[in-house]
């Protein structure tokens, strides 16, 4: 890490700018997570993954994700590319979808880049929310919603 110097604040302060960070990683979502527990009446997040093997055990595709109380937000889907258009991203996002709904969430997101898959959440009731520009390449980011258990999008 890089001290930053001639700032203004404490002179026992240290302001530092680096890369990876493991232990500030861990101290920031175990503060954050307490601090937005707190806000959210006691709601604590908690972990929710989908993994799809072959008969060999080999992975063709996974599904990482949070709830965190009526709130299910997608991180990470992924499928195999020689496994792709073979229908396992709408099985991935549909178990996971169920087993959210089996923790009493209404509503679930997901982003994706514009180079991703923007064509594939829509068709499986995924409204979209907004795009942010500024992803290299020119691409931009687009945020999706879904209301779980409705009709309604």
């Amino acid at each position: 890490m890089t001290p930053v110097t001639g700032e203004p604040g404490p002179a026992a302060a240290s302001l530092r700018v680096g890369g990876r960070d493991d232990d500030l990683d861990r101290r920031l979502d175990d503060e954050l997570t307490a601090y937005n527990t707190a806000a959210a009446g006691g709601a604590t997040p908690e972990p929710l993954s989908v993994r799809v093997t072959d008969e060999a055990g080999e992975l063709l595709g996974g599904l990482t994700a949070w709830t965190w109380g009526t709130l299910c937000s997608v991180d990470m889907l992924w499928v195999r590319g020689d496994q792709r258009h073979a229908g396992w991203g709408s099985r991935l996002m549909r178990a996971a979808e169920d087993e959210a709904l089996r923790r009493g969430c209404t509503d679930m997101i997901v982003s994706t880049y514009t180079f991703q898959a923007p064509g594939f959440y829509p068709r499986l009731g995924y409204r979209e929310r907004a795009r942010i520009q500024g992803v290299p390449g020119g691409h931009e980011d687009v945020y999706f919603h879904k209301r779980l258990g409705s009709a309604e999008v």
